[in-house]
């Protein structure tokens, strides 16, 4: 063996001391076979990691010298991705105005611990799909188990979270922003009678029916792919990234009462920027766009129901029944509004004639799908959110609430057989849960597919907490007509 500088033993020892450092943090024993390679570049280099940079012929080195880089900087960008930190891009309005669409996130990984990824050989900064090739950004062997490795903190009442999406473990491909289980029972209930009366049916009626709703709704979806396009199971760490607002946590009743969330019967602080839907009506004119820019109003979020006159019947019913001299309803706008965006425009009454907040009828199905409960998304539960090592007895009341914990989350077998429930062949009514789950919702709250359409998060699918806005653009604003929003770069996202 070559005698070794003085320099060269420094630079191994540090390496070798910081390798093992972090061998300790992810407790990841096996990695010690990785360190004669490390002492082997520094000391002894008997394996000539440089060849190329002998090589007598120019494009050898050219090429070796690119593929060294764009290697070594794909390791890098793999390991700040999984333990340090992720880049995240706001791709809808669930969270406005706490964070815009447009907004680029930096998201820490060690606010609550990174994980291990389930699905270790990846592609870096491809969360699924690669791009172009529109195949797997995965190998899906090995699978690894869940494990979490120490962080700053835990998840607490009402920080902003990223996590993956819970139901996006089946996604039907040419859908695959849509959950694939709501997508399920309402291709079921398309295919039968619209009218059954569930409040004259026993539990187990109604659990039959909605059987029967999920079964034929799947087998529509699966048998076509041509509409519905390839159905493909995805790990944990692969599935969408969403981000909203942790109003739950392990333990808590949670209870919605007219749009205000309550934990174990006390209302929660609601965050500052917090928005419901609204219909607006105009005493005759129309809303100028400066008016929706400096209200910070998105394209995309402007309405104008009067423009088809099948809403005319509804909005007149709710009170909107101004007329102009033709005998038309005035302009009536569907905007998302904050408390201080409602103020100004209930303060122009030269413009605006009457604000009307969207009933709660206009909601979709809520979770569990499978559940008769008339709740809707402004009058939600109550509902326990499952913390680990808690026990419950198993009744029909909360067993829909709870088998996707049981089942897809826990990875266990679940039955319903005629003389009782059954845990991996097992009789039994009670379970014990082995993780803690969480429940988001967006601050938008009447424009956001959170926790009440699909149910709990959890703790295996948290991936961190958006720590800096580090670039925010404007789609519906050109380049020079103010598309950068200079007053967000490097914001801190802050907690309520």
């Amino acid at each position: 063996m070559r005698k070794a500088t003085r320099s060269q033993w420094i630079k191994f020892s540090i390496v070798t001391l910081l390798y093992l450092a972090f061998l300790i943090w992810v407790s990841c024993w096996w990695g010690v076979i990785v360190v004669p390679f490390i002492f082997d570049v520094y000391i002894s280099k008997k394996i000539p990691w440089g060849w190329w940079k002998k090589s007598k012929n120019a494009t050898v080195r050219t090429v070796m010298s690119w593929v060294d880089a764009i290697v070594f900087a794909l390791v890098a960008v793999y390991f700040v991705n999984l333990y340090i930190f992720q880049n995240y891009q706001i791709p809808s309005s669930s969270l406005e105005k706490s964070l815009l669409v447009g907004d680029f996130l930096y998201v820490s990984k060690m606010s609550y611990g990174p994980r291990v990824p389930n699905t270790p050989l990846s592609m870096p900064l491809a969360q699924h799909t690669l791009p172009i090739f529109n195949c797997k950004s995965y190998i899906e062997w090995p699978q690894w188990e869940y494990k979490r490795v120490p962080g700053f903190g835990k998840v607490k009442l009402n920080d902003i979270v990223v996590f993956n999406f819970p139901a996006g473990d089946t996604v039907a491909l040419n859908h695959q922003m849509e959950d694939f289980y709501a997508l399920a029972y309402r291709e079921g209930k398309s295919l039968y009678p619209k009218h059954v009366d569930m409040d004259s049916l026993t539990r187990q009626q109604q659990r039959a029916v909605y059987d029967l709703y999920y079964s034929a709704g799947r087998n529509k979806i699966l048998s076509n792919p041509q509409m519905y396009g390839k159905v493909v199971v995805r790990p944990v760490d692969r599935r969408e990234n969403y981000v909203k607002r942790c109003v739950g946590l392990p333990g808590n009743t949670l209870q919605i009462v007219d749009g205000q969330v309550c934990i174990d019967g006390q209302a929660i602080k609601n965050p500052k920027d917090m928005q419901f839907n609204y219909f607006v009506q105009t005493t005759g004119p129309y809303i100028p766009d400066e008016m929706f820019r400096d209200l910070g109003i998105s394209k995309d979020d402007q309405m104008l129901m009067t423009e088809d006159l099948n809403w005319e019947m509804g909005l007149m019913e709710m009170g909107l029944d101004r007329r102009d001299a033709q005998g038309r309803l005035t302009p009536v706008y569907h905007l998302p509004l904050t408390q201080a965006m409602y103020d100004a425009l209930a303060g122009n009454t030269k413009l605006i004639s009457r604000i009307v907040k969207e009933p709660a009828i206009y909601s979709g199905d809520m979770f569990p799908q499978n559940l008769y409960t008339k709740w809707d998304r402004d009058n939600y539960g109550p509902i326990w959110i499952p913390a680990k090592g808690a026990t419950i007895t198993l009744t029909d009341d909360n067993l829909p609430l709870y088998e996707r914990c049981i089942e897809a989350y826990e990875g266990n077998k679940l039955e319903r057989r005629a003389d009782g429930i059954y845990i991996n062949g097992q009789k039994t009514d009670t379970y014990t849960f082995q993780m803690d789950y969480y429940w988001m919702m967006g601050d938008n709250r009447h424009n956001s597919l959170d926790s009440r359409y699909w149910g709990f998060v959890p703790e295996d699918h948290v991936v961190g907490r958006p720590i800096v806005v580090w670039l925010s653009l404007d789609k519906d604003r050109g380049w020079f007509d103010g598309k950068i929003r200079w007053n967000r770069l490097f914001k801190i996202v802050k907690d309520e």
